[in-house]
């Protein structure tokens, strides 16, 4: 499943970010690839040790505790603390697939299994040219540049790329989830099962015994498929 997520950060969140990245240490994004993706990644990256990270990680992270679409669609048991990377013009991040399993730095918490990668826009669309997140799956290619404050989510084990950027420089957020539910087809069918849910719920159905008895089936089903 490949979803975008509106305005995952708000204004102010996004006022904040940007005044904390405009002084920000950015060093060589290959610091954190593997091998194979090193040889086609060309951009920035924040330490993840620097201060600047850390303050950014909560930021993001207490938008994504509020977020139910998130919830929903990543079912997420574990977040990687989120990183940040930055394109200028000329850089770009070639055809790869995210690691299997990422190690946080010390103190964060042992191995995390990545089912589900992120990507959340701190750019506005017209700030750059370029730099499209480019998600391949078996309908095609999807290319994605999102409003600032937005996110996509889609699983991990795509092939996926970032074009090259031709002006302005892209800034963006990018993290990974472990998530409940390892298979991305039974996370699809629970996040449409809750939305239906969702919709029932609003036209005032909570109350019968259907709505009940789909809910029991929701929950019964996320039992049976979920790892914790």
């Amino acid at each position: 499943m490949l979803l975008t997520i509106p305005a995952v950060l708000n204004p102010d969140e996004l006022a904040r970010a940007r005044a904390i990245l405009a002084t920000a240490p950015w060093a060589d994004g290959k610091a954190t690839a593997g091998y194979q993706s090193a040889m086609v990644k060309r951009n920035q990256q924040l330490p993840e040790e620097a201060a600047e990270t850390r303050e950014l990680q909560k930021l993001v992270l207490q938008a994504l505790g509020r977020n139910a679409m998130f919830a929903s669609a990543a079912l997420p048991l574990r977040v990687y603390p989120p990183l940040f990377n930055r394109y200028g013009e000329g850089m770009t991040f070639g055809d790869h697939i995210d690691n299997a399993i990422r190690r946080p730095p010390a103190g964060q918490g042992g191995p995390l299994r990545t089912d589900v990668s992120a990507t959340l826009f701190i750019s506005e669309p017209g700030d750059y040219e370029g730099g499209e997140l480019v998600v391949e799956d078996s309908y095609g290619s999807h290319r994605v540049k999102l409003a600032a404050g937005a996110m996509v989510v889609y699983p991990a084990s795509s092939i996926h790329r970032v074009e090259p950027v031709t002006r302005g420089a892209r800034i963006a957020c990018f993290f990974w989830v472990q998530s409940l539910v390892r298979e991305d087809a039974r996370r699809t069918l629970l996040f449409d099962l809750d939305g239906a849910l969702g919709g029932l719920r609003k036209r005032g159905l909570a109350g019968e015994p259907e709505m009940i008895g789909l809910t029991g089936i929701y929950h019964n089903l996320l039992r049976m498929w979920s790892e914790t």
